[in-house]
């Protein structure tokens, strides 16, 4: 099977931000902007999954269909989207990350999710392990860091936190490693859009 990545070559920083984006919006964007800039990364690549394993994937758009809207909302170059996890029959981010490291060696992948993420990370399959294969950013998001710090897998992992000082060499750092990103922030998500466009009247 041949599986088609996005363009790397041996050290590289490429930043992984995975999700269902049904629908990607602005909310994406500017993490990945923000990463992009703080971390100083080569590369970002949006992981179009074929599901959350922890959500209800019933009313979920075709991937190929996900895949296409997410690279209308990119201006990037360096933002990269992909919906490799699907070729691959990946369902967890620890598969992914593996199999990664193995296709791709010499590139040092660095793992974004928001910080209402952390909060559930506890719940993700193997997720000390995905620790172990990659350093972590946690985004800053409204209600959701205060919470995250103080769960399972947060305090699991605060010893591994690095102050937000290093995020310019952070990608380069052995993991276990976290780190906590701030910037400009945004409330929205994909689920919160879905609803507004199921139901248009809510919002008046």
């Amino acid at each position: 099977m041949i599986v088609r990545l996005p363009p790397f070559a041996p050290g590289q920083t490429i930043g992984l931000l995975g999700g269902t984006f049904d629908p990607p919006h602005a909310g994406h964007r500017l993490i990945s902007e923000l990463a992009l800039r703080r971390l100083r990364l080569d590369r970002l690549w949006w992981l179009v999954t074929p599901g959350n394993p922890l959500k209800e994937t019933g009313g979920l758009a075709a991937t190929r269909a996900r895949v296409a809207a997410a690279r209308r909302l990119t201006r990037d170059r360096r933002i990269a989207v992909t919906g490799f996890e699907a070729e691959i029959g990946s369902r967890y981010t620890y598969q992914t990350i593996a199999w990664l490291s193995r296709r791709a060696p010499g590139v040092r992948f660095v793992w974004i999710m928001g910080a209402d993420n952390l909060g559930q990370f506890h719940l993700w399959r193997r997720w000390r392990e995905i620790a172990d294969l990659a350093p972590i950013v946690v985004v800053d998001r409204p209600g959701s860091t205060l919470r995250a710090l103080a769960g399972r897998a947060g305090g699991a992992l605060g010893r591994y936190r690095r102050p937000e000082a290093m995020a310019a060499r952070f990608a380069r750092l052995p993991p276990p490693a976290l780190l906590f990103l701030h910037g400009p922030r945004s409330d929205l998500s994909s689920t919160a859009l879905r609803r507004a466009t199921a139901a248009p009247d809510a919002l008046s």
